[in-house]
Formats: structure tokens, C-alpha cells, sequence
């Protein structure tokens, strides 16, 4: 099957996944629960995940699926071949609390490569899409990251870990983040926010997330010119395309001064 193919059935399935996710939302009596001790999960996410599953088995059977909620086995970054990656709902909280910032990312990747990526807003009616080496889209036109030059003039985006104890060593690279750029964004959509790189919405996005928040929208914030990188090195092992840790995505020119801001953040110096 072509990767043309492949994507138009990706973004079908992402659609139709949309489309279950805003009548959940105007049923409004779906049930909550919380994973891991603090990290939100409603039966929908269960729903969409079951859905998406199912079709991408229909599609291309046998082939190994890393999902948030059905199958979380981080493990499986690792293996050779074929590999689905996919969020149901990233933004499950802006999702349970009526916000626009929702979607569905689906990535496909092969011997640890990310070769297509499709990330869907059901409520933004927005679908940024792409193919490895062939550039990015969102709603099928052509899209560009940003060129800013100055990060005094950039907009940032990030984000939070759900443990709170975990929350405040990242305050100190949010304070000299923000003492040196325009402004800080936190949308609660990891997906999104790497999109809005990937259009120009944001100059610049740093976080740590999990392989289906950033998988599909990472590709698409590269194919539309976005620098992507870590702040530190990558352990051995793991494809870098597919370690989500210390992640750093902006305008080209600004990815060197954003990473030492951050690495002396983390090393204690504010100023």
C-alpha cells in the first residue's frame, strides 16, 4: 500500500473518530475516572481508542498498534516494522471541562521512523496531516513553521505533568522561559501545540510527553520546517523520533538560545 493511501485512510479514521468525539461531548454523560492515580480518563477515551483499533485492524491487519489507553507497552518503540501510534483523546482534561483544545493524533512509523502523521481537531475543524519528506498540510493546504528570528518577539507553548510533585522543577525553566520570550501558551494539547508550531501559531514548544502525544504531531512540525530535537541526548536504544523526553520543536533560529535558557534553568541558574 502506498503512503498516500495509507495517510487518506489515517485521516478517515481520525475523522470518524472525530465526529464520535463531539456527540460524546454534546451527550455530556460520559463517566471519569483517573489512571495512574492522577491522570484523568473518560470512558470515551476507552471508546475512541476501541474504535480507531478496530479500524486500523480492518485496514492493515496484523500490524502492531501503540495506544494510550488498549495498549500502552512503551516496549514496543523498540521493535522492527510497522508501527501505529495513537492518542484517542489528547487533551482529556480540556475535553471533560468543555475546551476547544481536543484531538486525535494517529502516526504510523517503520523500524523506529515516523513516515506519516495525521492530528485532527474535531471542535477547531482542523486536520494537520503528513508524509515524511513530502512537507505538511493542515485542511489539505500547505503549511509553514515559523521563521522568527528574536525570542523576546516568540510566542512559547508547553506544558504540565499530571504529578505535581513533578511540576515544580519544571517552574524554573517557565521562569527564565518567560523572562527572555513575548509570552507562554499552555493549551493542554501536546498534539496541538506542536500543529501550532507547525502553522506558525507558536514560535517555539519544549515538554515531556508520551510517544502517542507527539508522534504524528512532531512529523508534522518538522515537514512544515520546525527545528525538532531534545534538550539532552537521547538514551541508546530508544529512536530518538519516538523519545518523548525533553522535547524542543521551534523556528530554526531560535532552538539553540531556547535550549541553553533550559539547560541553565535545570542547573539552577535564573539569571
Amino acid at each position: 500500500m502506498t503512503p498516500e493511501r495509507r495517510l487518506a485512510i489515517a485521516i478517515e479514521i481520525a475523522q470518524e473518530a472525530g465526529e464520535r468525539i463531539k456527540q460524546a461531548r454534546q451527550n455530556a454523560d460520559f463517566k471519569q475516572s483517573y489512571k495512574y492515580g492522577s491522570e484523568l480518563v473518560t470512558e470515551v477515551d476507552v471508546a475512541i481508542d476501541e474504535y480507531i483499533a478496530s479500524a486500523l485492524e480492518e485496514a492493515f491487519p496484523g500490524e502492531a498498534r501503540l495506544t494510550e489507553e488498549l495498549s500502552p507497552d512503551r516496549d514496543m518503540l523498540n521493535q522492527e516494522g510497522p508501527l501505529w501510534i495513537v492518542d484517542p483523546i489528547d487533551g482529556t482534561v480540556n475535553f471533560a471541562h468543555g475546551q476547544h483544545h481536543v484531538a486525535v493524533s494517529i502516526a504510523w512509523a517503520e523500524n523506529g521512523k515516523t513516515r506519516l502523521g495525521v492530528v485532527h481537531a474535531p471542535f477547531l475543524d482542523e486536520t494537520f496531516t503528513a508524509l515524511r519528506g513530502e512537507g505538511a498540510n493542515m485542511n489539505g493546504q500547505p503549511i509553514t513553521a515559523s521563521k522568527a528570528k528574536r525570542l523576546e518577539e516568540a510566542l512559547v507553548g508547553t506544558g504540565f505533568p499530571y504529578d505535581r510533585d513533578a511540576r515544580l522543577p519544571l517552574l524554573r525553566r517557565l521562569q527564565l522561559i518567560l523572562e527572555h520570550c513575548r509570552d507562554i501558551r499552555r493549551n493542554g494539547a501536546a498534539a496541538l501545540d506542536l500543529c501550532a508550531v507547525a502553522c506558525g501559531r507558536l514560535d517555539a514548544y519544549y515538554e515531556s510527553t508520551s510517544p502517542w502525544d507527539f508522534a504524528a504531531g512532531l512529523l508534522i512540525a518538522r515537514e512544515a520546517g520546525a527545528k525538532a530535537g531534545h534538550i539532552y541526548r537521547c538514551p541508546d536504544g530508544i529512536p530518538p523520533e519516538l523519545y518523548g523526553e525533553n522535547l524542543l520543536v521551534s523556528a530554526p533560529d531560535l532552538h539553540a538560545e531556547i535550549k541553553q535558557l533550559i539547560e541553565r534553568a535545570d542547573s539552577g541558574q535564573l539569571h
